[in-house]
């Protein structure tokens, strides 16, 4: 939700957002799961309102 990096993932995967944020947050509790999620938000590019 905040940087948008679950939604572009379900996006990119044809997921569910919830699934996705779902297993960040499981990922989250036994492992690196907010690293990751940081890494990706600086990785993934902006969406811009022309798209």
């Amino acid at each position: 939700m905040i940087g948008g990096v679950c939604g572009a993932l379900a996006n990119r995967f044809g997921l569910s957002v919830g699934m996705v944020r779902l297993g960040f947050v499981v990922f989250g509790v036994v492992g690196a799961g907010e690293i990751v999620y940081i890494a990706l938000w600086l990785l993934i590019p902006a969406r811009t309102a022309d798209h």
